[in-house]
């Protein structure tokens, strides 16, 4: 499949679950190394590294946490 230059900018979802929290967050790290989407950016590498903030995975965070922690999104080519 081929995206057309004027794509929407969330092309897929990724969510996983499980009986806690914490094998949540481990299910997703590894859903993030193994998730490929070629040809376009992607904030994938933001997304690992949020999931490896130590606020966050304690769940302390709010809807302000990338202002707060001065996370930036991050793409990768």
């Amino acid at each position: 499949y081929s995206i057309p230059p004027n794509y929407d900018s969330m092309i897929a979802k990724l969510i996983t679950t499980a009986q806690t929290r914490e094998e949540a967050i481990n299910k997703m790290k590894r859903a993030l190394d193994e998730f490929v989407i070629e040809g376009i950016k992607t904030t994938i590498p933001f997304h690992r590294q949020l999931m490896e903030h130590p606020d966050y995975l304690a769940g302390n965070y709010t809807t302000k946490f990338m202002e707060d922690f001065k996370l930036k999104p991050q793409s990768e080519d």
